[in-house]
């Protein structure tokens, strides 16, 4: 199993293959037109995971998150993109997500290992 894993690794790796890093330099370019980070693109609707963990984040990553999605989404509705001196300061992948995401998932594993209720339940929005 340890082996299957290191080769998908390697395959989505975009140092070690050129298609990844093709993708990658394709996503890349469409989040700067936009001014979105990759992070952005998760939904809280979806995934309580993520929901939780944007309840965790402090309130000014969080303003800032909703900030990008309401420009992005006003330039998509004006069949605009950002201008290019914004798109080259943009940072696509810096990830603020990915570290409470591990943790949200880790403490409901334990949660569920454990056999005790979990934190949230899905309702309907």
């Amino acid at each position: 199993m340890a082996t299957a894993s290191s080769w998908v690794a390697k395959i989505l790796n975009p140092k070690s293959n050129p298609l990844a890093a093709m993708h990658m330099k394709a996503i890349s370019t469409r989040l700067r037109k936009y001014g979105l980070r990759y992070d952005d693109l998760y939904d809280p609707m979806e995934d309580m995971d993520i929901k939780e963990a944007l309840r965790r984040l402090p309130p000014e990553v969080v303003d800032a998150r909703n900030q990008r999605l309401l420009r992005a989404m006003d330039l998509s509705m004006k069949h605009q993109y950002l201008p290019e001196h914004l798109q080259a300061q943009q940072t696509p992948f810096r990830s603020y997500l990915k570290d409470m995401v591990a943790l949200v998932k880790r403490e409901r594993a334990e949660r569920e290992a454990l056999g005790a209720l979990p934190l949230y339940q899905r309702t309907l929005p």
